[in-house]
């Protein structure tokens, strides 16, 4: 195959690796890159920018989760799980992070080509190609029953490990996955239902919040060995799957560099960091 007949193919791809230094961070920090990216990216129509990202424990709410009638109670129940919480500033509902989940951001420019199917389809594509063997098996569609449920769903076997979001700012287009390297699935599953029984407590919400079933949670780890007996052809870890991006975004540009941000960047990505800031203060300061 003409790998330039790729759609993920860019003359110029960049990657941006934090998923060391992001165990550092505040995750708010890294909304706030990608918002910056995206003014970036927004004039360079033959650029990729891959930014790979880890957070020690924190949940991640929806903007709705935040309106849930008693939110105090949810957050503070997290807090007590050993969570940091945050609300982010793009789409979806509330997921899990920590050291075993894999985050990865696409970043393009918000061209005519660019629609929103087209964001989901390419990250879509990307993770079926860095999964190799288990690759084959990825289904895409809403696993309803897992938290953050969303068309873009990828399972295996009916299994969520992964779930897509996206945010389009300033011309350029940030498509965020995040992907259940290792660990317990269900776990994770079993503590946001905990989470949404605190938050809501039987009282009318003014959305339909998910129904969680753990067991229709698992993580990559727990299904290679489920449905592939534990032989699968590339490293299942954090920086195994951040090699097999490199290779592949290699080979699917004319020239792959590392991407460092200007000073303008900085001062952007500053302004980005303090309203991310303020739509947090109320919130979580529980």
């Amino acid at each position: 195959m003409n790998v330039q007949l790729s759609p993920l193919f860019r003359k110029k791809w960049f990657i941006l690796d934090q998923s060391v230094t992001g165990l550092g961070m505040n995750p708010m920090q890294s909304f706030a890159i990608d918002d910056t990216l995206c003014r970036r990216v927004s004039n360079e129509p033959d650029w990729g920018i891959a930014r790979t990202w880890v957070h020690s424990k924190t949940v991640v709410l929806g903007i709705q989760d935040s309106r849930l009638p008693y939110i105090d109670d949810g957050i503070s129940f997290l807090k007590r799980s050993g969570y940091d919480v945050i609300v982010r500033n793009s789409g979806g509902l509330a997921v899990v992070l920590d050291e075993q989940v894999l985050n990865i951001s696409l970043l393009f420019q918000d061209g005519k080509e660019m629609s929103i199917d087209r964001g989901y389809e390419l990250m879509v594509e990307l993770v079926r190609l860095l999964l190799g063997s288990l690759g084959k098996l990825v289904m895409d569609g809403e696993v309803k029953e897992s938290y953050c449920p969303g068309r873009y769903d990828l399972s295996i076997k009916g299994k969520k490990f992964a779930g897509i979001s996206q945010r389009r700012l300033r011309g350029g287009v940030a498509v965020q996955i995040y992907l259940a390297v290792s660990g317990s699935g269900s776990d994770r599953a079993r503590l946001v239902k905990h989470f949404y029984d605190s938050a809501v407590q039987g009282a009318p919400t003014k959305y339909e919040y998910p129904q969680i079933i753990p067991a229709k949670m698992a993580s990559l780890d727990e299904l290679s060995q489920e449905y592939a007996g534990g032989q699968v052809d590339i490293d299942l870890s954090i920086q195994g799957i951040i090699h097999s991006l490199l290779l592949k975004l290699s080979s699917l540009s004319d020239q792959l560099d590392t991407f460092a941000l200007s000073e303008e960047d900085w001062e952007s990505y500053e302004e980005n960091l303090a309203r991310m800031v303020k739509r947090n203060e109320k919130i979580v300061m529980v």
